[in-house]
């Protein structure tokens, strides 16, 4: 009984007490406290084995972050990432939902809000495909000669990528090799010319050899 009434006693007080510490609390944790938004691209990961990304529906997530004020302009775009998981990503259209999981951010900051709060992406299949090198020459030889061969090495190449992008392709063109103003035989190392092209090749180099012979009188 003795315990109960020392608990009652001033109760009122008691209680008050509490709410005050609380409001002293909440003053202090959010005093010098600031909200910015800050735009960062989305980074995908564990694209599945056979599939490629072609497309997605955003170019950066608005992100609105709190926390101290001195931290706040401390930050840097680099300390905040935003993640999409594919490993679950099938073929065609899908959306991916973005939570504070998908959120990497330094100590002491939070996310308040996400816009968008999903991303659809668009996959193909990868497709691989063995196709010709189609050297290029420029330029005339030296009067009285003229190129009697153009040889390549390799004469192919495998590319790889989006199958509709893959399936376009037929051939590969070289850098130019120019001859102009020779008169003996010239090779020389190119590089393959993919600017155009929207797939990955894993030979780059070839061997271009312009056979140049003089004219017989």
């Amino acid at each position: 009984m003795k315990i109960k009434k020392l608990f009652l006693e001033n109760l009122g007080l008691k209680i008050a007490a509490v709410l005050l510490s609380l409001v002293l609390w909440i003053f202090v944790t959010s005093r010098g406290q600031s909200e910015i938004t800050i735009d960062i691209p989305p980074e995908f990961k564990n694209i599945p084995t056979g599939l490629e990304m072609v497309n997605h529906s955003v170019k950066v997530i608005s992100l609105n972050i709190k926390g101290q004020e001195r931290l706040i302009k401390n930050i840097k775009l680099s300390d905040i990432r935003v993640y999409i998981d594919l490993s679950k990503a099938k073929k065609g259209e899908g959306i991916y939902y973005i939570n504070k999981d998908n959120i990497k951010l330094p100590y002491a900051i939070t996310v308040t809000n996400i816009t968008p709060s999903y991303v659809k992406v668009i996959t193909e299949e990868t497709m691989t495909k063995t196709v010709k090198v189609r050297p290029v020459i420029i330029g005339t030889p030296e009067r009285g000669f003229y190129v009697k061969s153009v040889d390549v090495t390799p004469q192919t190449v495998v590319i790889d990528g989006i199958r509709s992008e893959v399936r376009k392709v037929n051939s590969i063109k070289t850098e130019p090799l120019d001859i102009t103003g020779l008169n003996e035989t010239f090779t020389q190392d190119l590089k393959l010319d993919i600017t155009s092209m929207n797939i990955r090749i894993k030979t780059n180099d070839v061997k271009v050899k312009a056979v140049i012979v003089g004219i017989r009188k």
